[in-house]
């Protein structure tokens, strides 16, 4: 079954013989599939009425398990955002009642940011959404193919997780 990388890689293995294009076999549909998988969720996030930052925010303060709070430094490491813009999320999630701002019982000076029950209820039904839109995307694998490709994609980007940016 040809794809459209095929026929690229044809292309350009016709006019350019000398270059090996042999990266392009891989590395093209998984940029192929970054793109589905953005349209997907940003589809899971539209019917729910948040957007992909807020959803982070959400579902971050969500895993970290009862009472769901994190001070916004912990938020920061988890949502790889700068403190200014961190601030700014938590103002406008705390606005529309999905999150709300306590005192920290161990540092007077710091704040606690807490998923409110709206916020949970939000971020759970956005997350079955979303992991529906996955699936349909993982629908032609099998389970067994599905964690092979888990596994390959765990080695080959697990490097770039400890590089800075």
């Amino acid at each position: 079954m040809d794809d459209e990388v095929d026929r690229l890689v044809a292309a350009w293995r016709r006019e350019r013989p000398d270059l090996d294009v042999e990266p392009l076999e891989v590395l093209s549909r998984v940029s192929r599939l970054a793109r589905h998988l953005d349209r997907a969720r940003r589809l899971a996030f539209a019917e729910h009425g948040l957007e992909p930052w807020e959803f982070d925010v959400l579902t971050a303060l969500r895993r970290a398990g009862d009472p769901y709070q994190l001070s916004p430094g912990r938020l920061l490491t988890q949502t790889l955002v700068t403190s200014g813009t961190m601030t700014n999320r938590i103002d406008r999630l705390a606005k529309k009642g999905l999150v709300e701002r306590l005192p920290d019982p161990s540092d007077r000076r710091g704040v606690l940011v807490r998923l409110t029950a709206a916020g949970r209820d939000l971020g759970d039904s956005t997350l079955a959404g979303l992991l529906a839109q996955e699936r349909a995307i993982l629908a032609q694998l099998s389970p067994d193919q599905c964690r092979e490709l888990a596994g390959l994609l765990r080695e080959l980007t697990a490097p770039f997780d400890n590089i800075p940016d």
